[in-house]
C-alpha cells in the first residue's frame, strides 16, 4: 500500500465528495429549500403537540399527512412522556396550513381540537451565537495548529494536520447538505467532536513518523510516511471501529434528537480516520517537498 504514490487519488475522492455536497447546497438553495435543512432553532417555526389518548399514531403517517397537506418533508417528530404525546416541529405554518394538518390528523385518528396544542417558536440561535460558534471552531483550529507545530517543532506538520481537519469539517458539512440532516445547535458540538477525534488519530501517525525518522535516516520521506502509516493502521482502524459501533448504535436505538447528533458523529469518525491515514500524511509530504521533485 503506497499511500504517498497514490495520494492524488485519495485527495480526489475527498474533493469529489465535497464538490457533491456543495452542489447539493446550490441546487437546494435554487429550489427554495435553503443551503441546509435548518432546524427551527435557526429559523423559528411551529410546534404542534398531540395528546395521543392511548392511540397508536405512526410517525410515517404523520410525515405523509404533512407532505400531502402542507408540502413539508423535513419535520421533526418525537414521542414524549412515555408515548403519551407526540411533538411535531416544522417551519412556520400559516393558519390555513395548521387547520389543514389538524383536520387531516383528526379525521384519520378520531381526535378532537382539545387534543392539539399549537404554538409558534422563535429562532433561539441568533446571528451572534452563530458567529461565536464558528469563532470557537476557528480558535480551536488555531490552538491545535500551535500545539502540533510546537510538539513536532515543525510548522508544516501543524499545517498539514489543520488541512486534514478542514477536510473533515467540509466532509461533515457536505453530508449535512446531501442527506438534509437538520442543522441545529448540535451541529457545532458535532464538528468540534469530530475535529478532536480526528486530530488525536493524526497525531498518533505523526508520532510514529517522528520515531521512525532516526531509524531510517537514509530513506526518503515518502517511505518513512508509508511505513509509519502501515505500522499505525491496525490501531487506527480498530480504535475507530470501536467508537463507530458505539455511536451508530445510538443512531439506530436512540430517540430522534440523539439520532440527529449521532449520525454526523458517525460520519465524522469515518472521514476523520480516512483523513488521518490518507490525507494528513500525504499533505505533510507535499508541504515538505514544495519546490522539490516529488515521488
Amino acid at each position: 500500500m503506497n499511500i504517498i504514490k497514490n495520494r492524488y487519488i485519495y485527495i480526489a475522492i475527498s474533493v469529489i465528495i465535497i464538490a457533491i455536497g456543495f452542489g447539493f447546497m446550490i441546487y437546494n438553495n435554487s429550489q427554495g429549500k435553503g443551503l441546509f435543512n435548518y432546524d427551527i432553532q435557526f429559523t423559528g417555526g411551529t410546534s404542534v403537540e398531540i395528546n395521543l389518548n392511548g392511540k397508536d399514531i405512526k410517525t410515517d403517517d404523520v410525515k405523509k399527512i404533512l407532505k400531502d397537506t402542507d408540502n413539508i418533508d423535513n419535520a421533526q417528530i418525537q414521542l414524549v412522556g412515555n408515548g403519551e404525546s407526540l411533538i411535531i416541529k416544522t417551519r412556520l405554518l400559516s393558519q390555513e396550513e395548521r387547520i389543514a394538518f389538524i383536520n387531516a390528523i383528526s379525521s384519520k385518528y378520531s381526535l378532537t381540537e382539545k387534543d392539539f396544542s399549537v404554538r409558534d417558536i422563535s429562532a433561539t440561535i441568533s446571528n451572534e451565537m452563530k458567529r461565536t460558534s464558528f469563532l470557537a471552531i476557528l480558535i480551536s483550529c488555531v490552538a491545535m495548529l500551535i500545539y502540533v507545530s510546537l510538539r513536532f517543532k515543525d510548522f508544516r506538520t501543524g499545517a498539514s494536520a489543520i488541512i486534514a481537519l478542514l477536510h473533515d469539517a467540509l466532509i461533515v458539512i457536505s453530508f449535512y447538505a446531501i442527506f438534509r440532516i437538520p442543522l441545529n445547535d448540535a451541529f457545532i458540538a458535532a464538528i468540534l467532536t469530530v475535529l478532536g477525534y480526528s486530530i488525536n488519530a493524526t497525531i498518533v501517525i505523526f508520532d510514529r513518523v517522528r520515531e521512525n525518522k532516526p531509524k531510517f535516516s537514509k530513506v526518503i520521506d515518502a517511505d518513512i510516511i508509508n511505513k509509519s502509516i502501515k505500522q499505525s493502521l491496525r490501531r487506527s482502524i480498530f480504535t475507530s471501529l470501536t467508537t463507530f459501533f458505539t455511536v451508530i448504535s445510538l443512531y439506530f436505538f436512540g430517540v430522534e434528537s440523539v439520532k440527529i447528533f449521532a449520525l454526523p458523529i458517525a460520519i465524522g469518525i469515518v472521514c476523520g480516520t480516512y483523513s488521518s491515514i490518507f490525507i494528513a500524511g500525504p499533505i505533510w509530504y507535499m508541504l515538505n517537498n514544495v519546490g522539490k521533485k516529488s515521488a
